[in-house]
């Protein structure tokens, strides 16, 4: 099974959201945004889209909602260089909305659940979406520690959709990646430990697993 990591940029501002994605550009192909409202998470990042017309980068990106109401918004999100959108299932009244959106839009779409919600709650999502998140941490800032439930789910979605996209979220680092690997997750989106190090390409290829 081959292993996306994916660097994700949790900042306050557009500028530095620029500098994170220049810094990854040599190393990967996508980006993560995480944009916080401060009502869905408590904690609030940069999450404007009206400046994504000015960034120009080679990378696709992906960007996580987590929002509340995210069917209210989510137009806004749905243009370059945006591939792909993450919602969770516990901001939303209406998923089949957000999916129709999207891909009217042609963008994929991905389901994510925070830590207290059951794994079950993504299986009638299997074939309708094209990526699944099990988010390991509470929705907020970079830096939190990975909760140990994560692992469970990940396994069991894995076991029940052999074909799907899981992308784990939160708290990935040197140490946890490889059991987060083995659980059966194929993207692993890390910020804190890619953006601290002073050999970016060397650590994403760690988190992947990989030494080349």
């Amino acid at each position: 099974m081959s292993i996306e990591v994916i660097p994700s940029i949790n900042v306050s501002t557009f500028e530095e959201v620029q500098e994170r994605i220049k810094k990854v550009e040599p190393h990967v192909s996508w980006c993560h945004l995480d944009v916080t409202d401060g009502v869905f998470s408590k904690h609030v990042t940069w999450h404007d889209p009206r400046d994504l017309p000015q960034l120009v980068t080679k990378l696709k990106i992906e960007v996580h909602l987590m929002v509340a109401e995210p069917e209210k918004i989510i137009d806004q999100w749905l243009i370059e260089p945006i591939k792909r959108v993450i919602v969770h299932l516990e901001a939303m009244k209406d998923p089949e909305l957000v999916i129709r959106k999207c891909r009217d839009a042609e963008r994929e779409i991905g389901f994510a659940i925070n830590p207290e919600t059951f794994w079950g709650k993504l299986q009638p999502w299997f074939e309708k979406v094209d990526l699944m998140q099990v988010l390991a941490v509470s929705p907020g800032p970079s830096g939190q520690k990975m909760g140990e439930e994560a692992i469970d789910k990940i396994r069991h979605l894995r076991s029940a959709c052999p074909h799907c996209i899981i992308e784990a979220d939160g708290g990935v680092n040197f140490e946890t990646a490889p059991r987060i690997r083995e659980a059966g997750a194929n993207v692993l989106v890390a910020g804190n430990v890619i953006f601290n190090s002073s050999e970016i390409g060397s650590a994403v290829n760690t988190l992947r697993g990989s030494t080349s």
